[in-house]
């Protein structure tokens, strides 16, 4: 699949790949993905606008969001656009191939560098704020992730992980609850200092093509989370 060099340039999202039905871009850190109330400029608004002026389109651009990241989370983004196409990553989503993988920089040092992670999670919609609980819990949601131990220092660790179910908030309240809190994470870290970036990146998609069926891995740089406090980890 030929992968297309390109960037929206009033809001600097470099777009990974593009053909008649998929959009792969990389979402920058601490933009929305889609309006929201901060009335801030979002992603999904803003690929619409480049869209429609370089294509010269004279009515709306349909571009379909399948799914989400966290606002100060960066990383690999796909859209659908057309019906069909947002039609079928849903079924993808569902059915759960859609492979997801994420870099981290936590706080501390795994006892057990392979692990598979299992909680139940519910969600204070009031305070967007996503909290442990039992699996009896009439609003529990089951949330499993894996996670590797790429590289460690004294202090922190890169992990790789990859995320088998899609919760709000999913990885960070689980490393959170592992006793591995996300580097700069204003809600769940250890550390909440004011301005500090999240040190969580969105690293690599795979999904069946919604046209050929094939598997496609599709890559983000995920150089954006190494700031200088994580400098040591790497």
């Amino acid at each position: 699949m030929k992968t297309t060099i390109a960037r929206v340039k009033e809001m600097k999202i470099p777009i990974i790949y593009e053909d008649n039905h998929l959009l792969v871009i990389e979402k920058p850190v601490n933009m929305p993905v889609q309006a929201d109330k901060s009335g801030d400029k979002d992603v999904l608004s803003s690929l619409k606008q480049f869209i429609k002026v370089r294509d010269q389109k004279p009515g709306n651009v349909y571009l379909a969001l399948v799914h989400r990241l966290d606002r100060p989370v960066g990383g690999v983004m796909v859209f659908a656009k057309t019906s069909k196409a947002a039609s079928r990553l849903s079924n993808v989503i569902r059915q759960n191939n859609l492979k997801r993988r994420y870099l981290a920089v936590v706080h501390g040092r795994p006892n057990i560098l392979k692990q598979t992670l299992v909680h139940y999670l519910r969600k204070n919609r009031k305070k967007n704020i996503v909290h442990i609980t039992s699996s009896t819990h009439k609003r529990a949601k089951k949330a499993v992730l894996e996670y590797q131990t790429m590289q460690q220092s004294k202090h922190l660790s890169l992990l790789s992980v990859h995320l088998q179910t899609g919760r709000p908030h999913q990885i960070r309240v689980q490393l959170s609850a592992a006793k591995l809190p996300i580097v700069g994470d204003q809600k769940y870290g250890l550390e909440k200092r004011p301005g500090q970036q999240i040190a969580l990146w969105a690293h690599q998609l795979t999904f069946p093509h919604t046209t050929t069926k094939d598997n496609d891995d599709f890559y983000s740089q995920a150089t954006a989370i190494i700031s200088v406090e994580c400098m040591e980890c790497v």
